[in-house]
């Protein structure tokens, strides 16, 4: 009896320093970098190899999901049960996210790769002093068309996607704010406008664009594209670029009526439980030849000056990808208007998409 009183407290024993070790070394993965990361990234933009770099410079883990939309990201986010240790929203979901204590402040000591950065994607007003992102890349929403499928068309405005000769011929992006904005700029109104006679008015402006119209889709954009089964689409310029490497007849411009400049930023999420290995991944990101690598992977425009440094002049030279910023001056960066006036929009949208139906 003696003996087996013994041997449970041995086990009993053991099993106490076994948790408390698995414990030190949880708390050490979580503030000397070791251990693993969630990254929560959207599809298809970054260079996996980079990934792998990283786990063999830093012997850190990562563990790699994606996200269709910013919405998607912040609920997963706000739910909790996966710890997300680095996320890439857009401008307005980072100022939503701060609003909703979603996430952790930066230490800009952590991250000495922020210098590359050039200034002017720094100390933006949705996030002061980059308090809580770091710029990933920016790019602007326009028109990517086929020259050698239409009749001369240049898309210097917005109206010239409803010219009767293209019937059938245009794909719009599935994403509400793009659409609406859209149907608002053509209109000469603000892409952020609360306004709800406006919204009103570029809701129907857009029915009437419907015959004009062959899909609203996501990502197959660029596929249909450079199979030339349409000739013009709404999109956002890193998928243009896409579009354009694939199918060189396709050009791509920004409607001089204006348009949106959008930036995706690196967060670190309160679900973080490696705080420390997720500014070990963003320093890494920000890297001179890392940031020019996947910027070339990618396809959108890098905010990094020491990347654009070394990378092909012809790329960053393309005023399409890069404009310069007396052009970025008639665009507007989305501003967060409120879970209300988004339900809006995503209902106007959504009316759009049915009377297409009808």
């Amino acid at each position: 009896m003696k003996s087996i009183i013994q041997a449970t407290v041995a086990i009993l024993v053991a099993s106490a320093l076994l948790l408390y070790g698995v414990s030190v070394l949880e708390k050490s993965s979580a503030t000397t970098g070791g251990g693993s990361i969630t990254v929560y990234n959207w599809g298809e933009y970054i260079d996996p190899e980079l990934v792998q770099q990283f786990e063999d410079e830093t012997n850190i883990n990562v563990v790699y999901e994606t996200f269709d939309s910013n919405e998607a990201m912040m609920t997963k986010i706000e739910q909790g049960g996966t710890s997300y240790d680095v996320a890439m929203p857009s401008e307005y979901a980072i100022e939503k996210m701060k609003e909703n204590d979603l996430l952790i402040p930066i230490d800009s000591e952590k991250i000495p790769n922020l210098t590359n950065i050039d200034p002017y994607f720094l100390d933006l007003p949705f996030d002061p002093g980059n308090e809580y992102s770091i710029p990933y890349f920016w790019g602007t929403v326009g028109i990517a068309y086929n020259p050698t499928l239409l009749e001369g068309q240049t898309f210097e405005s917005w109206d010239d996607l409803w010219d009767p000769t293209l019937k059938q011929e245009v794909i719009l992006v599935d994403s509400a704010r793009e659409v609406i904005g859209m149907g608002l700029n053509s209109l000469g109104y603000s892409l952020n406008s609360t306004d709800v006679s406006e919204l009103r008015e570029a809701t129907d402006k857009l029915k009437t664009l419907g015959p004009n119209t062959k899909a609203i889709i996501g990502d197959e954009i660029v596929e249909m594209m450079r199979r030339e089964e349409a000739a013009v689409a709404l999109t956002w310029s890193g998928q243009a670029a896409d579009m354009m490497w694939i199918n060189e007849n396709i050009d791509y411009s920004v409607p001089e009526e204006g348009s949106n400049l959008w930036f995706d930023n690196m967060v670190i999420p309160k679900t973080s439980s490696n705080v420390e290995g997720a500014h070990a991944f963003i320093n890494f990101m920000l890297d001179a030849e890392v940031a020019a690598q996947n910027a070339d992977y990618v396809g959108y425009s890098t905010p990094n000056q020491a990347a654009i440094e070394i990378m092909d002049p012809e790329v960053t030279g393309d005023e399409r990808f890069y404009p310069p910023e007396e052009l970025r001056e008639r665009l507007e960066v989305y501003e967060n208007l409120g879970l209300e006036m988004l339900g809006i929009y995503n209902e106007l949208f959504l009316e759009f998409k049915m009377d297409m139906e009808n």
